[in-house]
């Protein structure tokens, strides 16, 4: 019998649900201490995930969860370039 492959879930900074890491758009903070939108999913650093739903983004930035999970600031542009690659992947 073969075995199924486990398919890795990662949890939702905005909504909190757990879905495939596959559907989630990953944020990084690399080594260097900048941050950046990851969307290989293979940089180095540490990364928080959030769906690609603008509401989604929203809580996260209300709650402040990106701050909390990369122990950071976050700076405005990387919220506008969320927003902005949301829009994009909702069209």
């Amino acid at each position: 019998m073969a075995q199924q492959r486990k398919i890795p879930l990662r949890m939702c900074s905005g909504c909190m649900e757990h879905k495939p890491k596959k559907e989630m758009i990953r944020v990084v903070r690399t080594p260097e201490g900048e941050i950046k939108v990851d969307f290989t999913s293979k940089c180095s650093g540490r990364g928080v995930y959030i769906c690609p739903r603008a509401e989604c983004l929203r809580l996260a930035r209300k709650a402040r969860r990106f701050e909390r999970a990369l122990s950071c600031q976050i700076p405005d542009e990387v919220y506008l370039r969320l927003e902005a690659e949301l829009q994009n992947a909702e069209q």
